[in-house]
């Protein structure tokens, strides 16, 4: 989008392609997964078709004061188990679309309808490069949120299906 900034992220897994797509969309491996570090995520649905959605939910540390964030990934687009586009959008717990602000986004330039892309590249002897981007943030300072978040998603991520591969790092020096 034209004067939007957008979140871009390379990693490599030492997992298959399969592997990471299944962490992308099986409930149980987004369960484990979705969130930052510290976050937990209670509630993972998934419709995993053009059309259908993803519903995840993340809860915050108690630190944190334990708030739950809602959201759907409304599939757009879907390549199995290559390439997956969808529409990322801040829900309250039926599943009805509210902004970031209603959802607690502290950041302004937060897109209320964020256009998000994965895409997995089979690197062979079962590694799996992930190339990811959110595009449509409304300020550096939002994007550069999100990305931090996602970094932390990804080391999860990573954790559930095979240590990151050292030989690939993403242009911000994370694996």
């Amino acid at each position: 989008m034209a004067g939007t900034f957008d979140v871009e992220v390379t990693r490599d897994f030492a997992a298959p392609v399969e592997r990471v797509w299944a962490a992308w969309t099986e409930p149980g491996d987004l369960r484990r997964w979705w969130g930052p570090a510290g976050f937990t995520c209670p509630r993972a649905e998934a419709d995993v078709r053009v059309g259908g959605r993803i519903a995840v939910t993340m809860r915050a540390p108690e630190e944190w004061g334990g708030f739950e964030q809602h959201s759907t990934w409304t599939i757009t687009a879907l390549d199995a188990p290559r390439h997956l586009r969808y529409v990322f959008t801040f829900t309250d717990a039926a599943g009805t679309a509210i902004t970031p602000e209603q959802a607690g986004i502290p950041a302004e330039g937060v897109p209320e309808r964020g256009e998000h892309e994965v895409r997995l590249e089979d690197l062979g002897e079962g590694r799996t490069r992930l190339h990811m981007r959110e595009a449509g943030y409304g300020t550096s300072e939002s994007r550069d949120m999100s990305r931090a978040g996602l970094e932390q998603c990804l080391d999860k991520m990573a954790a559930l299906v095979g240590r990151p591969d050292d030989g690939a790092r993403d242009p911000g020096g994370h694996e």
